[in-house]
């Protein structure tokens, strides 16, 4: 098992978690961003700035029985298709009987956009939430 983090668009607080916990139960943590982040992990997996590129070499490095982080659902669904348990920064399991609904979502939002409409952002990050991803990793991870 290795813990896999999209380090692109992932909050300063959630990385730090997984490096902890990673750490402490013996589980490697490899992060992978693009070359304009500045990461420092012991497998950190530098990737160019081309759009989707850090996601090709998640799935690519993705084992079954791995565990990812990342907040991009179409990544999601790709490595649950590996056999790897995935979560989100704020602490919610992806599951594979409900990526499907998140990925229509997904397409009905951006279709709204490219027809002028408005989604909203994400919230604000609280302290719950990194509660939340750090109970989520644990019990991913059976330690929970």
């Amino acid at each position: 098992m290795r813990i896999l983090v999209d380090a692109d668009a992932c909050p300063r607080s959630v990385l730090q978690t997984c490096l902890a916990v990673g750490q402490k139960y013996g589980i490697p943590v490899w992060t992978v961003a693009s070359f304009n982040h500045n990461i420092t992990s012991d497998h950190h997996v530098v990737v160019g700035n081309d759009a989707q590129e850090a996601d090709i070499k998640l799935v690519n490095l993705t084992k079954s029985g791995d565990v990812v982080v990342t907040q991009d659902w179409g990544l999601a669904a790709m490595v649950l298709g590996k056999g790897a348990r995935c979560l989100s920064p704020v602490g919610r399991e992806y599951r594979p009987d409900r990526i499907e609904f998140l990925l229509e979502e997904r397409e009905i939002k951006a279709k709204s956009r490219r027809s002028g409409g408005r989604t909203r952002g994400p919230k604000k990050r609280t302290r719950a939430d990194d509660e939340r991803f750090e109970a989520c990793l644990l019990r991913i991870i059976g330690h929970g």
